[in-house]
């Protein structure tokens, strides 16, 4: 999703000689040991304040005193801000205060390692996954790579430096040039300010291969599943082989998958590479009875299998490797509607994701990867989209096929609009010329091959905001069906239509910015809930008061200001005017940050909730919903499910609450009680409770729908359009219950007699506003209601020790006759008073009828004593009883 900017013209460097380019080595998921990964003890040094030459930085006589520390993959600024030559970068503008000269031009990325006598003697590959944007490579005083040659940041380089390695001390320095305008680099559009080096440097990992004669590259296991079954899959197994020998080799290629194991002979001639394949009509064994699946999670289990494989030469090994891979077939198909839904494994999947962020710096903290994928399955959302960067590293995609979650990677509308790229650019973007076609092409063919073993993935998408030129269409097409027969291509993540394939048959329609919750039912022209929108949102979704404090300084934490302006978006996004309308107008006027915090939680989530309930309940004329955005890049108010420190707000309980596979929803277009299922499991007799009461908690209606199936799809199983409600305000409590009569799904709305009326003639790209809104002030009237909370903790190790973390188990009792509105649990430390994160509850910022009482659990790391925070609309706690015990 783009909008506008400048940028000064184009950028070129002088050609220098480069040695033996080879081709490029995908590992997958595993790292077989022949690999060394070169992570640290790095330094940094730009070169404007450097007189030695790439000869003289590459040997081990250079005295680098004043040399900044820095690991691989890391960009200039973030090595800066982790030495402390900037610090608190992302509070306030300290951003702003930065300068970019620095970062104009080149840096020196400068590594010692050492090497046996024997590791030198082997042949080696250096491999580089990740530059930004162009560089010299130096090694032991020699150049083995020139800019010219050795750019593109989504380029992958593999060099031979046979040779060129020896035993003990060796030294790699890399001169890092700065993306230019007119350079296709990886970018954050409108989401947030230009990191100031412009993501500058390796951000990607550096690595040497070893192997003896014959090298072992690009392996990859293709699956067909028999569709009469699903149960039994035919494996091919394919790589290519390199000789480096000057005479032709015989080598033995073997493979072991568990239990199977298959070889064969290959015969290669002096410097050959050469595609091999190990077919199941050749090696019946690869031919799996009862094969074990990868699903995404809600459709069954994501099982994975181990591939080991490797080459010799005589009795030698020669060269090995390892991935990890999932047998599944993706498939796409057209509705009756005209719009483009997926299929996994023969079952259809509506898509429920969000946009991925990479960090602003590129760092990528693998606790914090981990819990946001957690996070992202905790809400129910079963994809992720990437567009931009792609991570510095496989280990979204690990994470993403471990835990079920699909994987939509594409390239950005970076390079489609000329302010964001900086040259000229048209219909189909900056790939104008034969050349630069032929950078789009080698980006798609590495990445492919870094990435095509993860299940996750379950489509490459090839424009964003506009469609490939078709000349570059295909040679998208021709290379695919070459490398990656697996998955099926999206165009553009826009409605256009191709001359080579034809419609895209989705859609990128907006909107991004705050809408009323009856927007995604009663839209029909623009994003609301039909077919699948790529990428949409309601726009800001302030975080919790905690994380505001850490944004901002206290004196520029109330009123809304310039500070909270430089932590939005960018353009039309550079400020929460729209949203702080609609608020106002809905809840009324707050009269501080406290006041503000806790109801914008409000806010958020009646927001994001109805968004993803509607394409629910909209089966089957939807398909699939993409949320702008997942998550944050740095601390920021607009497009987050959750905040930059893991605090999940409203938007994240909203979200839960609405991407639920099985749920009971109300839905604000025609009044009426839908449930939902998106399982791969019929459900039977189920039973929903509707309850609704006005302001005062009187019950005004009180009914039970039984439904005896319920397949996968939606279904309308009561109405309450006609309901007339006598206060200004009312509240609609939903119960959804098995056969045993466990509770499998339930929902609260708190709704208003007067409606929110869009203003759909005055709709723009990013928006659509209101006539009018419905007014939710009368909440401020709910007589005061009294909770008595109970919590138990329960240490399942020491306080403050790597794995410390903690269960609780927290009872609210409503104790009166007055409905507890709205109420928020937190977990802080006793010390600092942090919500402790991440933190996972089962549900949170609810609401207990007349003396009801809810028990919730909740999960979070321990590093110090922890304590229950209570907050509510209306809700005065009685007293909150706290039982420890520790199970270290």
């Amino acid at each position: 999703m783009c909008s506008f900017a400048n940028h000064p013209p184009a950028y070129g460097l002088t050609k220098l000689p480069v040695i033996l380019l080879a081709g490029l080595c995908s590992l997958g998921s595993l790292q077989a040991q022949n690999f060394m990964d070169l992570t640290n003890g790095w330094q940094i040094q730009a070169s404007a304040l450097l007189k030695d030459d790439g000869k003289m930085i590459s040997s081990d006589a250079l005295n680098t005193a004043g040399w900044h520390p820095a690991s691989v993959p890391e960009t200039v600024l973030s090595a800066l801000v982790k030495d402390g030559t900037y610090t608190d970068i992302y509070f306030g503008t300290n951003l702003a205060t930065i300068p970019t000269a620095p970062f104009t031009n080149p840096w020196w990325y400068r590594k010692q390692f050492d090497l046996t006598a024997e590791q030198a003697r082997e042949n080696a590959g250096l491999i580089l996954e990740g530059i930004n944007y162009r560089a010299n490579l130096w090694l032991n005083g020699r150049q083995i790579a020139a800019a010219d040659q050795t750019f593109g940041a989504f380029r992958m380089f593999n060099f031979n430096v046979t040779g060129h390695l020896k035993s003990g001390a060796n030294v790699l320095a890399v001169e890092v040039f700065p993306p230019r305008p007119g350079d296709f680099t990886m970018g954050f559009v409108d989401w947030n300010p230009k990191p100031p080096d412009r993501n500058l440097g390796l951000f990607r990992p550096v690595k040497l291969h070893f192997y003896k004669t014959v090298e072992v590259e690009n392996v990859f296991v293709e699956a067909k599943i028999d569709h009469d079954t699903w149960k039994n899959a035919a494996l091919t197994i394919s790589a290519d082989l390199v000789n480096r020998a000057d005479h032709a080799v015989e080598t033995t290629v073997n493979a072991d998958i568990g239990a199977v194991a298959v070889s064969g002979r290959f015969t290669l001639q002096p410097g050959e590479t050469r595609p091999i394949k190990l077919t199941p009509e050749a090696h019946p064994e690869l031919m799996l009875n009862d094969a074990q699946l990868w699903w995404p999670w809600e459709l069954g289990e994501p099982r994975l299998y181990d591939l080991k494989i490797s080459a010799a030469v005589g009795d030698e090994t020669s060269d090995q490797s390892q991935i990890r891979f999932g047998i599944r077939e993706v498939a796409d198909y057209i509705t009756p509607d005209g719009y483009r839904g997926y299929q996994i494994n023969g079952k259809k999947i509506l898509i429920r994701g969000g946009g991925w962020a990479d960090e602003l710096l590129l760092d990528e903290d693998p606790k914090k990867m981990e819990a946001q994928i957690q996070y992202t399955r905790a809400m129910n959302l079963n994809t992720i989209r990437l567009e931009g960067v792609w991570g510095s590293s496989q280990r979204l995609y690990d994470l993403a096929d471990e835990n079920g979650l699909l994987i939509m990677p594409g390239w950005s509308c970076q390079w489609e609009w000329p302010d964001y790229l900086g040259k000229k650019t048209d219909q189909f973007g900056g790939f104008i010329t034969e050349e630069e076609m032929k950078l789009a092409t080698n980006y798609l063919r590495d990445q492919v091959f870094w990435l095509r073993n993860h299940p996750g993935i379950f489509v490459w998408v090839l424009g964003s905001d506009m469609l490939p030129r078709p000349e570059l269409e295909k040679k998208y097409d021709s290379l695919l069906a070459l490398i990656d027969p697996t998955r099926p291509t999206l165009k553009t993540c826009g409605d256009g239509v191709s001359a080579i394939s034809g419609p895209s048959a989705v859609k990128m329609n907006g909107p991004y910015d705050y809408v009323t919750p009856n927007y995604w039912y009663l839209d029909t022209t623009h994003g609301g809930a039909f077919g699948f929108n790529t990428e949409t949102g309601p726009g800001p979704q302030p975080p919790p008061l905690e994380t505001l404090r850490q944004m901002f300084p206290a004196e520029k934490l109330w009123p809304v200001n310039d500070f909270w302006n430089f932590h939005s978006g960018r353009n039309h996004f550079n400020d929460i005017r729209r949203y702080l309308n609609a608020f106002n107008h809905r809840y009324g006027g707050s009269k501080s940050v406290e006041e503000f915090a806790f109801k914008s939680q409000a806010a958020n989530y009646e927001a994001i909730r109805a968004m993803y309930e509607a394409f629910s309940a909209n089966l089957p004329h939807t398909t699939g919903l993409i949320q702008w955005m997942l998550n944050p890049s740095w601390p920021k108010l607009y497009w987050q499910l959750y905040d930059y420190y893991l605090v999940p707000g409203g938007a994240y309980f909203g979200v839960k609450k609405g991407a639920a596979p099985l749920a009971v929803i109300y839905n604000y277009g025609d009044g009426g009680i839908y449930l939902v299922n998106q399982t791969s499991r019929t459900e039977g007799n189920l039973q929903t409770f509707v309850s609704v009461c006005d302001l005062n908690s009187k019950i005004i209606l009180a009914t039970n729908v039984i439904i005896q199936n319920l397949d996968y799809g939606s279904k309308k199983i009561f109405d309450l359009s006609r309901l007339l409600p006598a206060t200004p305000v009312y509240f609609i409590s939903l119960e959804l219950h098995g056969p045993t009569g466990r509770l499998f799904a339930d929902n609260f709305y708190w709704l208003s007699t007067r409606a929110d009326v869009l203003d759909e003639d005055k709709t723009e790209w990013f928006v659509t506003p209101n006539k009018s809104f419905a007014d939710f002030s009368a909440l401020s009237q709910l007589p005061e209601a009294k909770v008595r909370a109970n919590v138990s903790f329960e240490t399942y190790n020491a306080f403050g020790t790597q794995n410390s973390g903690a269960d609780a188990e927290v009872t609210l009792t409503n104790t009166g006759g007055t409905l507890a509105f709205f109420i928020e649990m937190k977990i802080v430390g006793a010390r600092s008073q942090q919500i402790l994160t991440p933190v996972f509850w089962d549900d949170n910022y609810v609401s207990l009828l007349p003396h009801a009482a809810k028990t919730f659990r909740v999960r979070f790391p321990c590093g110090e004593t922890p304590e229950l925070k209570l907050q509510g609309w209306n809700v005065t706690f009685e007293n909150i009883t706290t039982t420890r015990t520790n199970k270290l």
